[in-house]
């Protein structure tokens, strides 16, 4: 398995091989190397526990697979047919700092998201909206406009978590992780929720209409240009991925909803530098170039052309890749509880950040996160020291403080003092 290294570790880095264990998938490689790419060959109930002296609730969860499976995929193939054709993540050529930070963030959403800046035209929001193919199943409550978790109090809803205490049954379906664009237009009302006018109109009572963070829960919200997100958004997305919930106040009505999503951004550095606090939100961070290999470039121009032609044909002809990749996400994230990683190497992680300089310690968690999501898509279970270098750029290079002065890219300055620390 040829090692991942992000763009600006590749002067430094050579890939080297790896063996993955017999009693493992073989995971396809993904190779970086200056100058040239192979983009396509990368790849019951329960109980809710209570506090001491008060009483545990036992709830019922109800399996309507059959009869609402049946009806979703019926469903399903309406809207696929329907819905405008997406570009195939693995026909993307290059770029693959920018997909890996984009799949490590699928395997494990905890990371945080990941913020990615480039030029203008070289398929940051193609690769981003390409991941709706990949995103697995999660297990949700059946018309729950918050997709809550039926296994995890904390990720419910008001009304689920009532139902729990009631100890009412509650009918579980699978769905695929949801992507929200959020547009640099929208209105705070829109963003945050609302109050129901036509419940008000028609029954004359107050109702909270959600809105795309609560669609967003437990997704993914996708944010382009994000550096021109008016302020006011910007606050609002600090508050909920600060906290995880989203609280509404409006007309009288006081609610609050759970608001966990992956954050991911898009833009173009030339048009505006992002606010530091929401910069420092994003786990990853992803920089994107200009793709200068001319035989490179041409491949490029004429998959997007064989794409327009005919979409449907060309999203055929990458299907068996695409569904290899969605089976490495899906073991990747089923194997990732058991992923270890030694305190000698969770000492020298903090060790790089610490003489870094870097504020406060988020750095030292997405780093051993993004290692551990790493070797679990490589299909091991054991971090290595190859796998910090690969993700240790990307998640620490916006956090460190910029120096006019310097011209060297922070990434390079990231991976010195890893091989300094690491030696």
């Amino acid at each position: 398995m040829a090692s991942v290294l992000g763009t600006s570790s590749t002067a430094i880095l050579a890939s080297r091989s790896l063996v993955s264990p017999s009693s493992k998938p073989t995971i396809p490689s993904i190779s970086i190397n200056p100058g040239q790419s192979n983009g396509r060959n990368f790849y019951g109930g329960f109980g809710v526990q209570g506090r001491k002296g008060r009483p545990q609730f036992h709830v019922a969860v109800t399996n309507v697979a059959t009869d609402i499976n049946s009806v979703e995929k019926a469903q399903k193939l309406d809207v696929e047919e329907s819905q405008r054709p997406v570009y195939p993540f693995a026909a993307i050529v290059g770029q693959d700092e920018m997909k890996l930070c984009l799949l490590l963030n699928v395997i494990d959403p905890k990371i945080g998201g990941v913020m990615i800046m480039g030029d203008r035209g070289t398929g940051k929001s193609t690769a981003v909206r390409s991941l709706v193919d990949l995103l697995p199943e999660i297990r949700v409550v059946f018309g729950d406009p918050y997709n809550s978790d039926p296994e995890d109090p904390e990720s419910m809803g008001v009304e689920v978590r009532e139902k729990v205490t009631k100890g009412e049954e509650l009918t579980i379906m699978m769905t695929k992780i949801n992507m929200v664009d959020l547009p640099l237009g929208a209105t705070e009302d829109r963003v945050c929720g609302t109050i129901d006018i036509e419940k008000a109109l028609t029954e004359g009572v107050k109702a909270f209409e959600p809105g795309l963070l609560a669609k967003a829960n437990r997704g993914i919200l996708y944010v382009d240009e994000v550096n021109l997100l008016d302020d006011h958004l910007v606050d609002v997305l600090l508050d909920s991925a600060a906290s995880g919930w989203n609280t509404v106040e409006r007309e009288g009505i006081s609610i609050s909803h759970p608001a966990r999503f992956i954050l991911i951004g898009s833009g173009n550095p030339e048009e505006g530098e992002l606010r530091p606090q929401l910069l420092d939100r994003f786990g990853m961070h992803a920089q994107v170039g200009t793709v200068r290999d001319a035989e490179l470039r041409v491949k490029i121009v004429e998959e997007r052309a064989r794409f327009d032609k005919n979409p449907k044909e060309f999203r055929d002809s990458y299907k068996a890749e695409q569904e290899k990749l969605q089976q490495q996400i899906a073991s990747a994230r089923s194997s990732l509880s058991s992923v270890q990683i030694d305190h000698d190497l969770k000492v020298k992680i903090s060790k790089v950040c610490a003489e870094l300089n870097v504020d406060g310690l988020r750095g030292d968690i997405v780093t051993n996160r993004a290692a551990k999501a790493l070797a679990a898509l490589k299909g091991r279970d054991k971090v290595t020291a190859e796998d910090i270098a690969t993700v240790i750029p990307n998640c620490l290079r916006h956090r460190l403080r910029k120096d006019p002065l310097e011209s060297i890219d922070s990434g390079l300055l990231v991976i010195e003092k890893f091989y300094e620390v690491f030696s």
